[in-house]
Formats: structure tokens, C-alpha cells, sequence
């Protein structure tokens, strides 16, 4: 298949792009590099030994969305163009509003201009809000979400489906992430947030690079074994590796179908701190800080949908996971930037 990615020069797109060429797909890259940097997609076509064609430009510019739709024959978009920090939603809603959805809409009426009726989006577990009970499961009620961001995500889901309910052509894979982390194992791509980060493993690798005093950790008074949050960590590389299979489903079945791609094991903040610090020999200094709105005590998905539709469960380790993005920023210690 010929596909799309939207916003392919981000963190889980690039991976996901060099793991649909392993697979003998092809790959075009849109970007406007708000929250990305050219050199990612140059040390992709490293990796992948050869050119991955390319494009500036805004998703939501319908025009240039129109110009590369006609200059190319896709079979199948996935999407990954979005805003995605959840503090800066909070303070922005308007531009998270404003950008997620207009990114979405513009992309939906061109795939449908020009007869493209195979997307995978870009979803994440924020919509299920504050769960009940873990596992989360795809057929759980979702009780409503704690910040904008995690609203694009959830309203953008209500709009795909309504697409597919309108037009049964239209194949639409949901795919709700839990929390991706990691890097490729050559260290040569991987994620690179810009100023400081809002996840936890690059917060981690900052520190152990010197680039941050120490790691805050926000609430040690969870219902969990150690007090601190448990969340489901899976490993970049199989969360790209569920994208190419998503793209096969899509391409032989039609409607809409929600997945959750994670690993369905929860680890706490300071399990992934241990972990880190036994498996890289590098110490990370922390400091206990008050909870952050929102935040749950844990979340984990079931991954049963995604091993029975998609023929996908989540193979590397917390080991793996932790020694990756540690090669990644020990030899990029500013990133891209160098």
C-alpha cells in the first residue's frame, strides 16, 4: 500500500514509517514541523536506505492537502498530525480546539475528494477519563476527559465514526495508546520533545543526561504498592509495528473498530525510575511534588481486541524500553539539534 502519514515527522510517525517500509509498504510524509525536526525524517531515510518523499505543509491548509492527494496515489492515511501536550491544552484550549479538529476535518474531506476511504487515527487512552477499573477495556464507557487535549481526541473518535456511519466504504481503525516510550535501537530516532517535557521516560533521560537537576514526581499518596502512579508503558517499536497491522485490517474490512494498543502490564513512576537506573548504571535524582489535576492513581489497557483483530501484542521489555531511550539521549543529548 501507498501511505499517508500526517505529521510524519513526529516521534511514534517516524518509527512507524521505517516499520511500513520494513514490511514493503510505501510512505509519504506530510509535516509543518511545529512539533517536529527535518533531521528526523533525514535520519529515517538512513535507516530505511532510501528517500521517503515529503512535503511542508499544514494539514488543515486544504490546498496543499488537495496538491498532494493529486500528485500522489494513497490507499490508506494514518494521522498523527495534532497538538498533543496536556498541561499546554489546559492554558491553550482554543488552539488545541482550533488545530485538532480543523487538521482532521480538512484531511477527512480531501480522502474523500479524492476517493481514499482507509485511516487509521491517532487516538489515546485520555479519553476514557477517570476509569472506574483497570483494565480498561474498548467497550468501557468513557466518563469524560480531564483536559482539552484529551477532548480533540474523544471528539475527533465521535467524528470518524460518523463518517463511516454516513459512508459504509470508509475503514477506520481507533487506535487509543497508552503511554509510548523508547526509541529504535540504533539511537538514531526517537522522541525529542521541545522545552520540558510532559512525559515521563524523556524527563527521566534529561536527567541522567544533565540537562535537568532532577525528576519531579507528582504524588507519592496513590493507591498503588509504592504510592506513586501506574501507568502502561509500551515501547515505540511495537506501537509502530500496531500501526502497520491496523493498516492491514483496514484494508479488508470496513466501519469503525476502537483498539487499544498497549501492553496490559502496569508499571509505577518508580518502577520506570529503578528500571532505568539498574539497567543504564545511571543514577536519577528525584523529588516528590503534589499531585497534578487529573491524574489517576493507574491505568492499564486490556490488549485481548488488538490480539484478536489485529494478530499484534507488545514483544520488548521494560528492559528494552529503558536501555533504548537511554541510547537515543546519551547520543543526542539536545535531540535532533545535536
Amino acid at each position: 500500500m501507498n501511505i499517508l502519514l500526517t505529521g510524519g515527522a513526529g516521534y511514534i510517525a517516524t518509527h512507524t514509517c521505517l516499520e511500513l517500509l520494513k514490511a514493503g509498504h510505501r510512505a509519504v510524509i506530510v509535516d509543518n514541523y511545529v512539533n517536529s525536526q527535518p533531521e528526523a525524517v533525514s535520519r529515517l531515510e538512513e535507516l530505511a536506505g532510501q528517500p521517503v518523499p515529503h512535503y511542508v505543509a499544514d494539514v488543515a491548509d486544504r490546498e496543499a492537502m488537495d496538491r498532494i492527494f493529486s500528485e500522489n496515489a494513497f490507499d490508506a492515511v494514518i494521522h498523527f498530525a495534532g497538538l498533543k501536550a496536556v498541561g499546554e491544552s489546559v492554558h491553550q484550549p482554543l488552539r488545541y480546539y482550533r488545530n485538532n479538529l480543523d487538521t482532521t476535518l480538512t484531511l477527512c474531506e480531501t480522502m474523500q475528494a479524492h476517493g481514499v476511504r482507509r485511516l487509521v487515527f491517532s487516538s489515546s487512552a485520555t479519553v476514557y477519563g477517570v476509569p472506574d477499573e483497570v483494565p480498561l477495556r474498548e467497550d468501557m464507557f468513557c466518563k469524560g476527559c480531564t483536559n482539552p487535549y484529551g477532548w480533540t481526541k474523544y471528539m475527533i473518535e465521535k467524528i470518524l465514526g460518523g463518517v463511516c456511519d454516513a459512508d459504509p466504504e470508509w475503514s477506520v481503525v481507533l487506535l487509543r495508546y497508552f503511554n509510548p516510550i523508547g526509541a529504535h535501537e540504533s539511537g538514531r530516532i526517537g522522541e525529542d520533545p521541545q522545552g520540558i517535557p510532559n512525559n515521563l521516560m524523556p524527563f527521566i533521560t534529561q536527567v541522567a543526561a544533565g540537562r535537568l537537576d532532577h525528576l519531579s514526581v507528582f504524588g507519592n499518596d496513590y493507591d498503588t504498592p509504592d504510592g506513586t502512579g501506574v501507568r502502561d508503558y509500551i515501547h515505540v517499536v511495537d506501537l509502530a509495528r500496531g500501526h502497520v497491522a491496523a493498516c492491514d485490517y483496514a484494508a479488508g474490512h470496513a466501519g469503525c473498530e476502537i483498539i487499544n494498543l498497549g501492553t496490559g502490564v502496569g508499571y509505577s513512576v518508580l518502577d520506570i525510575v529503578n528500571a532505568f537506573e539498574r539497567v543504564n548504571g545511571v543514577k536519577i535524582p528525584y523529588v516528590i511534588g503534589p499531585r497534578r489535576p487529573g491524574d489517576v492513581d493507574a491505568c492499564y489497557a486490556d490488549p485481548a481486541k488488538a490480539r484478536a483483530l489485529l494478530h499484534w501484542e507488545a514483544e520488548k521489555t521494560l528492559d528494552d524500553m529503558c536501555r533504548d531511550a537511554w541510547r537515543w539521549q546519551s547520543a543526542n543529548p539536545r535531540g535532533y539539534r545535536g
